[in-house]
């Protein structure tokens, strides 16, 4: 059995999505290979990333067929919803067995990106990185003012392509969201996963309060403490996986 969603402006590319299992093994443009697994597809004249979710286990099958949204379907109704903070999306596809979901996959057009933001992060502060870091401020805030809290906003999930005299920024992997109106808390701690410096932090809220309800000396203790308290935890854990090997 096989279910699916396709965005109204590409429905021409339908039989395509009933043979994605088949499309998706013979490609070999592999873009990222770990549990999830995206690979490029051309397919029509369009350029198409495809990320194929891992298998669920016999739980997870069990409350994604029945009580809860597959990963990749998520992905592709929080897209559309956001469609202008991420990458053009065109639609899912759910294999079943045995009345089971097994296999998923998620379709959208490919970012041409120049980089992630995780490529400037240790780069010592200049005008170009201050002018991507104002530009994701920017981004940011107009994330947060359309009540979205990307809950893995996180370096490698921040597409970055210089444009002229600009940024234009992307989100990805946004299967984990939340909607609903962001208060200065949530502001400051959505930027913890980022794992900025504390340097690059302070440029980037004095851009987002120059647009936001709130001042800079409100915000940037709450920035920096979530900052710092994610780098903690995540070094936490770091260590007591080293300890265990």
């Amino acid at each position: 059995m096989i279910k699916y969603d396709i965005n109204p402006n590409y429905s021409e590319y339908e039989p395509a999505f009933m043979l994605i299992e088949a499309l998706f093994d013979q490609s070999e443009n592999i873009i990222h290979e770990k549990r999830n697994v995206i690979k490029n597809l051309a397919l029509g004249g369009l350029s198409l990333n495809v990320k194929s979710f891992g298998i669920p286990n016999i739980l997870n099958k069990i409350i994604y067929s029945f009580f809860r949204d597959s990963k990749a379907k998520r992905s592709y109704d929080y897209s559309m919803k956001i469609a202008q903070f991420v990458p053009e999306p065109l639609g899912f596809v759910e294999l079943y067995k045995y009345g089971l979901l097994d296999k998923s996959y998620y379709i959208s057009q490919e970012f041409k990106y120049d980089f992630t933001i995780r490529e400037i992060l240790f780069d010592e502060v200049d005008e170009k990185k201050r002018a991507i870091l104002e530009g994701f401020a920017r981004f940011s805030f107009a994330l947060h003012e359309m009540g979205i809290e990307h809950l893995d906003y996180s370096p490698g999930n921040i597409l970055i392509k210089k444009e002229k005299d600009s940024y234009t920024f992307k989100i990805v992997d946004i299967n984990r969201m939340k909607f609903g109106e962001l208060d200065l808390e949530k502001r400051a701690k959505n930027f913890a996963r980022v794992w900025l410096r504390d340097e690059d932090l302070k440029i980037i809220i004095e851009t987002y309060t120059q647009l936001a309800p709130y001042t800079y000396k409100e915000m940037i203790p709450l920035a920096l403490e979530y900052s710092q308290k994610h780098k903690e935890r995540a070094n936490l854990r770091k260590k007591m996986k080293e300890k265990v090997k």
